[in-house]
């Protein structure tokens, strides 16, 4: 039954599409892709050119003009790697649009440090100084997942949900403390051998999205299932995230989008019990993420900031104008 459930694909993306369509997009020569960038970059013209350019300084925060080292790679240099094959195909997809001989470093992986040099990848530290972490839209298939959640929160469980790969003491701490609470449905879906105290079933996301909150905790990085809990009709309980990705994760608001816990999850019980007590406020919170989960669903916008941060990547590395 677990694996059967790991292979349920409701409120998920349809990963065979996606490798497809992926692995088709390699035989197109990529003199096609760049002879339409300017075009492309044009439609900036169709939107919000503050918004879309606020998105872009986000993501890549270089302001001064760095250069990259002699022995750094090129575009052309991208391969697709047994591991990283989601990356390679996310990456690809906005850097066919440019000249290959540029040069360019790659960083794939839950990368949670601040590279000595300009870099793309998917995740970054959230603080002041990670100019050098230039945020792209990677392993979206995994990643990128929203719910059409057909259950109003006043109809689901009192209770908050979670189910965890137990591969960190943070997680460890938070299963240890709540394992066997009431208010929680909680455990460890690892089959390393782990933990096995805190062994749980494995639930699809239909299941716990029966459940009025559900518990978003970070893993190497990012919660992945961040984006498709703001996406439903349950609120994501969390502390306050430590590191981002293209969902940009650091301007969330906390008790506005999600419902703040203390980083040692001493507060967690009154937490619940204060928005179980009142409703308005856990669904004027619904209401937020669903708005800030929108800024995400215009897949020609998102595309067009992708190409303006790689735009900006080529020029603040001084290597176009």
């Amino acid at each position: 039954m677990s694996s059967l459930k790991r292979m349920s694909y409701k409120h998920k993306n349809n990963k065979f599409t996606y490798y497809l369509a992926n692995y088709a997009r390699q035989l197109i020569p990529g003199i096609f892709y760049r002879l339409r960038l300017n075009k492309q970059l044009a439609k900036i013209n169709n939107y919000d050119a503050v918004s879309i350019n606020n998105r872009v300084n986000y993501y890549n925060r270089l302001e001064l003009t760095k250069a990259l080292p002699d022995e750094t790679g090129t575009n052309s240099g991208l391969k697709i790697k047994k591991h990283y094959k989601t990356y390679c195909f996310d990456t690809y997809l906005y850097t066919r649009y440019f000249n290959p001989n540029l040069k360019i470093n790659f960083l794939f992986g839950d990368i949670t440090n601040v590279p000595e040099h300009p870099s793309i990848l998917k995740s970054r530290p959230i603080s002041e100084d990670n100019a050098n972490s230039v945020i792209l839209k990677l392993d979206k298939v995994r990643h990128f997942t929203f719910t059409k959640d057909k259950t109003n929160f006043v109809d689901k469980k009192d209770m908050l949900v979670g189910r965890s790969k137990i591969n960190q003491s943070h997680r460890a701490r938070f299963v240890e403390m709540y394992f066997d609470h009431p208010l929680c449905d909680i455990g460890n879906v690892t089959k390393k051998g782990m933990y096995t105290q805190w062994q749980a079933p494995r639930l699809t996301i239909s299941e716990q999205l029966k459940f009025k909150f559900i518990l978003c905790l970070e893993g190497n990085d990012v919660a992945s299932n961040l984006k498709w809990v703001m996406s439903s009709n349950s609120i994501a309980v969390m502390p306050k995230p430590k590191y981002e990705t293209w969902f940009m994760e650091a301007t969330l608001i906390p008790n506005f989008h999600y419902i703040l816990i203390k980083d040692d999850y001493s507060d967690l019980e009154e937490r619940l019990n204060y928005y179980l007590e009142h409703t308005e406020e856990a669904l004027q919170i619904i209401s937020n993420a669903h708005q800030y989960i929108n800024t995400f669903k215009n897949k020609k916008q998102e595309d067009l900031i992708s190409l303006l941060v790689l735009q900006k990547y080529f020029q603040k590395t001084g290597q176009i104008s």
